[in-house]
């Protein structure tokens, strides 16, 4: 019963956050974009956003995904519920097409199957399925952060640095992977912050660095994601966003919460396979995702 509550609530947070990143990808399009990256220029692009009725619909939609992901991620290990939400690329290609007036094609179709058998075959093998519970130990912790600030960072500063001399696509798959990995972080943070209000009552989460950090993490990610969409074509982040965000997940899973997996080699041999299929079939989807939304944003 606990793990058909995780799967309903992971498959219901990944169609309405599918449904939010398509509202929020069409109000990047009517906003501004940032001349220069002062925080003069970067406080009016917020302020625009903020304004926007697409993305405020977009944010609506997200609050209501992250509660269901809120109860997943209670009741079910990060390496089982981030694997899974993967799924949401399903649901907003269902979205693209209706709004395209198109239908899925074979090739869309057979990723779409491969996918589903990629994401079911790393919770088979890793025995991602059997883990109940995972605690975040101190120390695994501030190395985790450190080296995700130097990643967000770096993809922050290569980003601007490409947008000069290379143009949009590889700044924006650059926010674009920035995103992803700030995405694995709320999750993880998600997470943290459950066991605070669980063991320790509403008033101590409150109190807690974990809720704190997980505003920040969570504005930072939005921001990446709208920079994101403004750089460069969706088809230039998306992928890399959707396809970073499991992965990463899954070694915050190990790094942080110790959260134990299968280690015969063969177990782990088939689980890499897994999510290295998984990756590419996101990837690939996302692509032709983000073919679709930029079409249809054109006319």
């Amino acid at each position: 019963m606990r793990d058909l509550l995780v799967v309903l609530a992971c498959l219901g947070s990944a169609g309405i956050f599918a449904l939010a990143t398509a509202l929020k990808h069409r109000s990047a399009g009517s906003i501004p974009p940032i001349e220069h990256f002062t925080p003069r220029a970067l406080g009016a692009f917020v302020l625009a956003t903020l304004r926007h009725p697409l993305w405020l619909a977009g944010i609506g939609a997200d609050v209501f995904g992250l509660g269901l992901q809120v109860v997943a991620l209670h009741f079910g290990a990060l390496s089982l519920v981030q694997p899974l939400l993967v799924v949401a690329v399903l649901f907003s290609l269902a979205v693209a097409h209706r709004l395209a007036g198109t239908r899925m094609s074979r090739s869309e179709l057979g990723h779409a199957v491969v996918l589903v058998l990629a994401v079911a075959g790393f919770l088979l093998v890793s025995g991602a399925l059997e883990v109940r519970e995972g605690r975040p130990y101190a120390t695994s912790t501030v190395v985790s952060a450190v080296v995700v600030v130097v990643l967000v960072v770096g993809c922050w500063v290569a980003a601007r640095l490409l947008r000069r001399h290379q143009g949009g696509r590889w700044s924006a798959a650059l926010y674009g992977a920035a995103a992803g990995v700030i995405y694995a972080c709320t999750a993880a943070l998600i997470k943290a912050a459950t066991h605070v209000a669980t063991e320790h009552g509403l008033l101590a989460l409150l109190g807690s660095w974990q809720l704190w950090v997980l505003v920040v993490a969570g504005s930072l990610g939005l921001l990446s994601a709208q920079l994101a969409f403004q750089a460069g074509p969706l088809a230039a982040s998306l992928p890399v966003t959707a396809s970073i965000d499991p992965l990463a997940s899954v070694a915050l899973a190990l790094a942080v919460f110790h959260e134990r997996l299968r280690d015969h080699p063969l177990d782990i041999t088939l689980s890499v396979v897994a999510l290295a299929v998984m990756a590419y079939t996101v990837a690939r989807l996302s692509l032709e995702r983000a073919h679709l939304e930029d079409v249809s944003a054109a006319h």
